[in-house]
């Protein structure tokens, strides 16, 4: 690899490196630069890459101030953005205020300097040097604080069967035209899956949604059920039989071509099937953040970083973590996240200056 040293920062060391250009990565790039930060982004995929990675011309259902850096920019055809218009919408954004977004560079490592402060009290003092290096295939970058701000659609959770690795296999749905008049399976209990489901089976697919009961049963927003305006087109399907409701007691194996379920029952059932979507959610990769010895805990999407809800500081000083991290993972809350960060840095790196005066 060929590497070079603290790239393009105006004296070798950055106070902050933000892992991920995602909402919460291009919020924390706009709060860093407008507080006079000397910041970078580093983005292994494209800007906006989760955005990028919803299906093709799928509408976003949250409202647009949800969605927007600031009130007014997002200005959608209609009432709601569609995928296209969004992902327009933040690369724009990043272009139009200039901010430093390192595009298709891959974190490779995160370390602490030997010099890190064990402890708060002493982290003022050691922070001036760079207290972390960020190692990437490009290069390698030392950093008073790093922010992960890093998406979960690299993680995709997995059932575990056999014929689980086979190529029709996938883990992300991203149009139907593919699998028109072919027999598709979406195996999940959430909003992806129903949005999956409903695409293929509108679109012409022979498509069967293998969900569990208390899932398809669910009304509770906050316990993650598939939203009303996914939910009435899916019931109007099914009444027209162009889709198929299996409730599910497990997937059993996957094979070239079939796939053999388990009812809620019990009973096993073999079905003819060309292509199957495990669309059963995904998990932030927490290695990067357990090797700095930041401490998790478990929280409402499952294992999380422990981290102040005041600075998103982690238990590690100059550790920071918004987004996928957090207990807070819709984009509203990405993007306000970085309203509270930047403030927690720029009054430590205060008290750096003033410590060396």
């Amino acid at each position: 690899m060929s590497t070079v040293q603290y790239p393009l920062s105006t004296n070798g060391v950055f106070d902050l490196v933000i892992i991920g250009a995602g909402p919460a990565g291009i919020s924390a790039a706009f709060e860093a630069k407008k507080a006079g930060l000397d910041y970078v982004v580093i983005e292994k995929g494209l800007i906006g890459n989760t955005i990028y990675n919803y299906p093709v011309g799928l509408t976003v259902f949250s409202t647009v101030n949800e969605l927007e850096f600031n009130d007014g920019d997002l200005k959608p055809a209609r009432e709601k953005p569609t995928r296209e218009e969004l992902l327009s919408y933040y690369v724009r954004f990043v272009l139009e205020n200039e901010l430093d977004v390192r595009t298709e560079e891959t974190v490779l490592e995160v370390r602490r300097e030997e010099n890190h402060p064990a402890d708060e009290a002493s982290a003022p003092l050691l922070r001036k040097e760079g207290s972390f290096r960020v190692v990437t295939d490009k290069g390698e970058y030392a950093a008073r604080n790093v922010l992960f701000a890093i998406g979960a659609m690299d993680h995709p959770r997995r059932l575990n069967v056999p014929g689980e690795e086979l190529p029709k296999g996938h883990s992300h749905f991203r149009e139907t035209y593919p699998w028109v008049k072919k027999k598709a399976l979406v195996v999940g209990g959430g909003n992806s899956a129903g949005e999956a489901a409903l695409f293929l089976a509108q679109e012409g697919a022979e498509t069967t949604l293998a969900i569990f009961r208390e899932d398809w049963e669910n009304t509770d927003p906050k316990q993650g059920c598939i939203k009303y305006w996914v939910k009435q087109p899916l019931e109007e399907e099914l009444q027209e039989n162009c889709l198929k409701l299996f409730f599910l007691g497990k997937v059993v194996e996957i094979r070239e071509d079939a796939v053999v379920l388990e009812s809620e029952s019990g009973e096993s059932i073999e079905l003819e099937n060309d292509v199957v979507f495990v669309l059963i959610g995904s998990d932030a990769d927490l290695t990067m953040l357990r090797s700095l010895g930041v401490e998790t805990d478990t929280g409402k999407y499952g294992e999380v970083p422990v981290y102040d809800p005041k600075t998103h500081e982690t238990n590690v000083p100059g550790i920071y973590v918004a987004g996928h991290f957090t207990n807070k993972r819709h984009i509203k809350a990405a993007i306000e996240a970085p309203r509270k960060i930047i403030p927690a840095i720029s009054a430590s790196l205060r008290q750096v200056k003033s410590a060396a005066e």
